[in-house]
């Protein structure tokens, strides 16, 4: 048994001199223990002493500067992750994993479990089901999450050196995808809580994660998963908040997910982040748009960061609601290539589309962009039917990529701006220099509409916002 605290005090003593190396180390601690049990202790207790570990195996102080920006923008599953899951696939069904009645029955487990989502019917992840759900989740989850992480460190606000809580972590899409999005010297306590078969395959592709991203998998329900236990530490000692807590596509899944979230929210670290994310389907992005709404109402203490922001002090917004973003397709991995190609399918089983719905919360009332309407100024889409057939100026946030089902359609866009009750889209019929905006803006921006004429739609019960070429349009902020 090596004596932890030695090593602990020796590290402190190092780091604001010189390189932590293990192999020097060990000569100072009793028993001169070899230099690979220094640097798997030094390894277990990187996140407490904020320390990095080099490619040259010492550990340096980890810098404290919020991540960067990334250009996230991937076109495949990493082949590591991908080779990851195929062990899987090979170690419990056989080098013919995708042939014959295993491939069959892979192949039935994902129809039903696309069906079951779709009639919102319960889900009980046995082991092949988690084998479907990795098959044909994991390269759209790994992408979908880097997006949203763009919202936080765009303002400084994703922390290179985090505490992380995913609740429901499946077999580890969205993890691996905020492995890749930190930069290497990022240091990362990262929990999962995962009660499901599902557990396994996560742990399998963890493995892959470095060193500095250290992994830790609770088997219990999000409901019963004592989070405050493992903030506080197993001896009392008050450790850090989580600084990220991600809900990655189980909101839908859980009974009552507004209970699940106020929960998480406790511990929450002062400037941290709730991030989560949903199929882009009507009734999980409504979902999630309806647990965004109980859990921050106007009067409270949680606020919408992104990307529905309520840029009217004191309104929140009682639309349906389904929003959500969509990226550029990612490849379809070689398993899920193989699956399909089996059963002599065409295409069924490849899912290379990136769309999805999120919201990100916070405590600090801190946005991602700070704008605010006012009365002076602007329209309020809560009071749009005042306006019907008039030009007016308004604030909104663009909420969809172009929705027109028709390439010759005028492009449609949804906005909002946080006080409406119906929905409102934006139609771009006459394209110009003064009004472009609304087209090149991206999901999430806020964009200011000049001399914008308001319609009401009887066949969708919507307003419509014609941009025409006596509108202009600019992006706030």
């Amino acid at each position: 048994m090596i004596d932890r605290e030695a090593v602990r005090s020796n590290a402190k003593y190092l780091r604001n001199v010189r390189p932590i190396d293990p192999e020097e180390i060990c000569e100072y601690i009793e028993g001169t223990p070899h230099p690979a049990v220094v640097r798997q202790t030094l390894r277990e207790e990187a996140y407490d002493l904020r320390l990095v570990e080099r490619d040259d195996g010492t550990f340096v102080p980890a810098n404290d500067d919020p991540a960067p920006l990334e250009s996230w923008t991937p076109t495949e599953f990493p082949e590591q992750y991908a080779f990851a899951f195929e062990d899987v696939l090979v170690g419990r069904r056989g080098v013919n994993w995708h042939r014959g009645d295993g491939g069959d029955e892979l192949r039935e487990t994902i129809r039903r479990l696309k069906e079951d989502y779709y009639r919102q019917n319960p889900v009980e992840y046995d082991g092949t089901a988690a084998l479907g759900y990795g098959l044909y989740h994991l390269p759209d989850y790994y992408a979908a999450v880097g997006y949203v992480l763009d919202d936080l460190a765009e303002t400084g606000h994703l922390p290179r050196v985090c505490r992380v809580l995913d609740v429901g972590a499946g077999t580890g899409g969205p993890a691996l995808g905020l492995h890749d999005y930190l930069p290497d010297d990022a240091l990362v306590d990262y929990h999962a809580v995962e009660p499901s078969a599902s557990a396994d395959i996560l742990e399998r592709m963890l493995e892959e994660t470095g060193p500095n991203f250290r992994t830790t998998v609770h088997r219990e329900t999000a409901e019963d998963f004592d989070a405050r236990g493992v903030v506080d530490g197993a001896d009392g000692d008050d450790a850090d908040e989580f600084d990220i807590v991600l809900f990655a596509n189980v909101l839908s899944e859980l009974d009552d997910p507004e209970s699940v979230v106020r929960k998480y929210l406790d511990v929450l670290a002062d400037e941290g982040s709730v991030v989560a994310l949903a199929p882009a389907d009507l009734n999980t992005s409504v979902g999630l748009r309806e647990v965004e709404r109980a859990v921050a109402p106007p009067d409270g203490n949680v606020t919408v960061y992104s990307p529905t922001l309520r840029l009217w002090p004191g309104e929140a917004p009682s639309d349906r609601g389904w929003s959500f973003d969509r990226r550029d397709d990612i490849d379809a991995p070689s398993f899920q290539r193989r699956l399909d190609e089996a059963g002599e399918d065409d295409g069924t089983f490849l899912n290379e589309t990136v769309q999805f719905s999120y919201s990100v919360l916070r405590t600090d009332g801190v946005r991602r962009r700070e704008v605010t309407a006012s009365v002076d100024r602007f329209a309020k889409m809560a009071e749009m039917d005042r306006h019907v057939t008039e030009r007016i100026d308004l604030l909104a946030v663009k909420l969809s990529r172009n929705l027109a089902e028709d390439d010759d359609a005028n492009p449609l866009y949804k906005v909002s701006d946080g006080s409406e009750s119906v929905g409102h889209y934006a139609v771009l019929t006459k394209r110009d220099a003064l009004n472009e905006e609304l087209a090149r803006a991206d999901y999430g921006d806020v964009l200011a509409f000049e001399n914008v004429l308001c319609l009401w739609n009887d066949d969708e019960e919507a307003y419509n916002l014609v941009v025409d070429d006596g509108t202009v349009v600019d992006r706030v902020a």
